[in-house]
């Protein structure tokens, strides 16, 4: 049997209201909210997230052949971004790969893992955006997935793949070259005849090589970024058109190459046993999956939920939005930019920047954050073992919030934390109103994007509030 062992959504914290949309600009927005990665996150930081959570999620120690990364708003070109998550997830595996430029990367990356052999982690994230006032502005949104694929020897697979099928067919329906920040969209109607015979297509002939008909179908996911015509297909499937799930975008909104990822992990949280999940993606094409719940995920629980990620989410202004995607300039902070940080020295300490691994004397347990060489109890030298810390929470011993220092949106909270079972350290503080903090909160580890000098991004952790 194979399938997938575990999933797991991230949405960012902060929420932007539509509504807000035609307020500051007089026209666009609509209704509902959608997602919006903050300042210091991308679609690397972002897929470490979801990476993370689904580790969490896989049996204890579980370790993937292979990690595939996959992304329409890559943070870098010319340098593999996999392997950026491959070393903050502190992988085992040789492989780490980017698929990217296209929405269909994330779904293709998704079929490659489940027809092939071993076991891969697949991540997708997007980052969403498009002209003030556009559509594709305010019912995108940003957000990553990460569907660990396996076989039974791998662990408990929790959604078997039953089968499935996929139609491509050269159209110009949307496109962006590299640089632009927005998306081209043809006419609608356009896309509409072309997308629709291939969905049909792909739809009839993926249930027939997982041998079961629409009406076995329990839920249905439908997805794609062209929205007039996820609408009109869904009732061209006869009927398991009545299975159709919430696709979340009136809450995160379209989050492209991880659309399929997040509600998928979104329905398999919320299954039952013995249910047949079927996906329908279409872009640049028509992609069908359908699965069928195992008793596995009779007991699975996921170390973050969806709907949880949803509930937590906090507002967000229209014009701090702008500001965030650089469309909106505002004055920046009085102060010199950083430089850009070294490669030899971001090498040497690759375990500590990348994965947060400290290192704890053998003789004594004291922790120490950043890792010695000499113990500050008893001074023994060399007599470490790695400490790996990103998933140890803290409580906030003292905080201050900075309203000078350079930050790309000031003010900065620091703070200093105590890690649970020893270690304290300076740790900068995000997703959080400044105001509400209070000394004793507590605050776990997340992986984020410190600034940008000179196209080198400077990756390393933060702190949030523990949910």
């Amino acid at each position: 049997m194979r399938g997938i062992i575990a999933a797991a959504g991230y949405v960012p914290y902060r929420r932007l209201d539509r509504s807000t949309i035609s307020q500051f600009l007089g026209s666009g927005g609509g209704r509902g909210t959608r997602s919006v990665a903050s300042y210091d996150e991308d679609t690397t930081t972002m897929g470490v997230d979801a990476g993370r959570v689904a580790l969490a999620n896989a049996p204890a120690g579980f370790q993937p052949d292979a990690l595939w990364f996959a992304t329409v708003s890559p943070a870098y070109l010319d340098k593999t971004n996999a392997t950026t998550i491959h070393a903050a997830l502190r992988l085992e595996a040789d492989l780490a790969l980017d698929f990217g430029g296209a929405a269909r990367s994330a779904v293709g990356a998704l079929r490659t893992a489940l027809v092939g052999g071993g076991s891969v982690m697949v991540v997708s994230a997007d980052v969403r955006t498009g002209q003030p006032g556009s559509g594709d502005e305010a019912l995108g949104g940003d957000g990553s997935a990460a569907l660990i694929v396996g076989d039974d020897e791998d662990g408990p697979v929790i959604a078997e793949y039953l089968g499935g099928a996929s139609a491509t067919e050269e159209f110009i329906d949307r496109w962006r070259v590299p640089g632009d920040s927005a998306s081209g969209l043809w006419e609608e109607r356009f896309g509409e005849t072309q997308y629709t015979p291939l969905g049909q297509s792909a739809w009839k002939r993926g249930l027939e090589a997982a041998g079961v008909g629409p009406e076995g179908i329990d839920h249905l996911v439908v997805s794609g970024l062209h929205a007039r015509v996820v609408r009109s297909i869904v009732g061209r499937l006869g009927e398991a058109k009545g299975a159709v799930v919430d696709d979340l975008t009136s809450t995160v909104g379209n989050v492209g190459a991880a659309q399929v990822g997040l509600v998928l992990t979104d329905v398999l949280e919320k299954a039952e046993p013995g249910q047949v999940i079927a996906v329908l993606s279409l872009a640049d094409g028509a992609d069908v999956f359908v699965f069928r719940t195992t008793e596995a995920i009779r007991g699975y629980q996921s170390a973050r939920s969806v709907a949880d990620q949803i509930a937590w989410g906090a507002p967000i202004g229209y014009g701090k939005f702008l500001a965030w995607r650089n469309t909106l300039s505002v004055e920046g902070p009085r102060r010199p930019a950083p430089s850009r940080i070294s490669a030899s020295v971001s090498a040497r300490s690759r375990e500590y920047k990348y994965a947060f691994v400290g290192s704890r004397d053998r003789s004594t347990g004291a922790l120490h954050l950043p890792p010695a060489r000499i113990s500050r109890e008893g001074d023994a030298l060399d007599d470490m073992e790695p400490s790996p810390m990103s998933e140890i929470q803290g409580t906030i011993a003292t905080f201050t919030v900075d309203r000078i220092a350079y930050s790309p949106s000031p003010p900065i909270v620091f703070a200093v934390v105590d890690f649970d079972g020893g270690g304290r350290l300076p740790v900068e503080l995000c997703d959080l109103d400044a105001d509400a903090l209070q000394i004793g909160d507590r605050v776990e580890l997340t992986f984020r994007r410190l600034f940008t000098a000179e196209g080198i991004h400077n990756y390393f952790w933060k702190a949030r509030p523990a949910r």
